[in-house]
């Protein structure tokens, strides 16, 4: 399976996938406009408090031109309860098989994690072509990847685990890179304290280096 043609569009124009938690939608949805406002279109929300799933839904009905996926979906019931919220991705921390088949037969992107040679093959015999590498840092980083992209081909990446702007660069430099996620876009301070202007920089500078890199 390869990813739908909008979300494709919208991944080569920003390979940065900015992660998005919290438990109060409202200022989720701020955290949304800041980082569209700094140019990054595709937004994970990561499942990890109470009202994360509310928080998407209130990205998705107030936030305009932004693709929204679900992220740290562990069970086949959360994929199916959050794509019933309007989730267009899913993005899962591991490989389990009746989420990956569940997305396939319904057409829905979905980015397991990945982490070993033996995931992956699985998951191209799954049919997938994309995969989440995760957690970056710690399955080898930069030069796990290049040996992972000399194997399989055809499979393309996306690294999330320990990326900043220090090294995104060095991903996106590889070919075989869709794009990166990372948290490091929406700092909990900076949420915390309303500095919104902040993130949308933070976004900025992810984009000019993610430019930089690509031309």
């Amino acid at each position: 399976m390869t990813i739908d043609n909008d979300l494709a569009a919208k991944l080569g124009a920003a390979p940065v996938v900015p992660l998005v938690g919290g438990n109060d939608p409202a200022v989720a949805v701020e955290t949304a406009k800041a980082l569209r406002d700094g140019g990054l279109s595709v937004i994970e929300v990561v499942l990890r408090s109470d009202a994360a799933q509310q928080c998407m839904e209130a990205i998705i009905e107030q936030v305009d031109d932004v693709i929204v996926g679900a992220g740290t979906v562990l069970t086949l019931d959360q994929a199916k309860s959050v794509l019933d919220s309007g989730a267009q991705f899913v993005v899962c921390p591991g490989l389990v098989d009746n989420i990956v088949e569940h997305c396939l037969s319904n057409s829905v992107p979905i980015y397991p994690g990945t982490m070993t040679a033996g995931e992956v093959q699985r998951a191209y015999a799954m049919g997938l072509r994309e995969v989440k590498f995760f957690p970056a840092s710690l399955a080898g980083g930069v030069p796990m990847l290049k040996a992972l992209g000399a194997v399989f081909r055809e499979m393309r990446f996306m690294p999330t685990g320990g990326i900043s702007t220090a090294n995104l660069g060095e991903y996106l430099a590889l070919p075989h890179v869709l794009a990166c996620g990372g948290s490091w876009l929406t700092p909990a301070d900076a949420i915390a304290a309303g500095d919104f202007d902040a993130i949308t920089k933070l976004a900025r500078e992810a984009l000019a280096i993610a430019d930089d890199t690509r031309k």
